[in-house]
């Protein structure tokens, strides 16, 4: 078991992100079994769940536009999304073989005027989920992130979790991107130039 100050943060492993799902993932089912057993190893587990909407602001259908395209919105360029996590539906539910036994479950993207990646931060990069002073309350300093997609709701986290002083892993062998015009080699290089220990 890791020390107390120690945290397993298991990212958005959920229906839409894996395969059938309305914004699958390559693969992304096949982590299930090894970040449910990467659990046992942690006192405290935390899941973030992507929590969006009918008609969210960073969904294409929204914008008549076409997924996968980009729109500028005042906190920056936005990727337009096919319609996905919608709450309360079965895309956005936990894959039914993910052990959810966390300690916490941090919904994210539930602001129809702003997405967020990151499980720390909206979009715009100011607007706090609460994830940071859950951790600092309970002494926890030290990350490992696992999950769904790599380049994205993964890298966001770990960035924004190295630059508020936590100790942050990224497990590459239990996360799966979506890898869009080279923005997997983009968030590793990101990553690991934060300061994050890409394992």
């Amino acid at each position: 078991m890791r020390a107390a100050n120690e945290a397993l943060i298991v990212i958005d492993i959920q229906n839409d992100f894996c395969p059938g799902g309305a914004l699958a993932v390559t693969g992304g089912d096949e982590i299930v079994p090894g970040v449910n057993a990467l659990m046992d190893d942690f006192a405290s587990v935390i899941l973030t769940q992507d929590w969006h909407p009918s008609g969210h602001s960073s969904f294409a259908s929204t914008h008549g536009a076409a997924p996968y395209s980009t729109t500028e919105m005042p906190y920056g360029t936005q990727v337009l999304w096919p319609d996905h996590c919608i709450q309360s539906t079965d895309g956005a539910a936990f894959h039914q073989d993910l052990v959810t036994k966390g300690d916490l479950i941090i919904r994210k993207g539930f602001n129809p005027l702003i997405d967020s990646y990151s499980a720390f931060f909206e979009n715009d990069h100011v607007t706090p989920t609460g994830l940071e002073g859950y951790l600092r309350t309970r002494g926890i300093d030290t990350l490992t992130m696992v999950g769904l997609a790599t380049d994205f709701c993964v890298n966001f986290s770990a960035v924004d979790a190295a630059k508020l002083g936590f100790n942050v892993t990224v497990r590459t062998d239990l996360c799966r991107a979506i890898d869009m015009d080279g923005s997997l080699s983009a968030a590793l290089d990101g990553m690991k130039a934060a300061g994050v220990e890409v394992l």
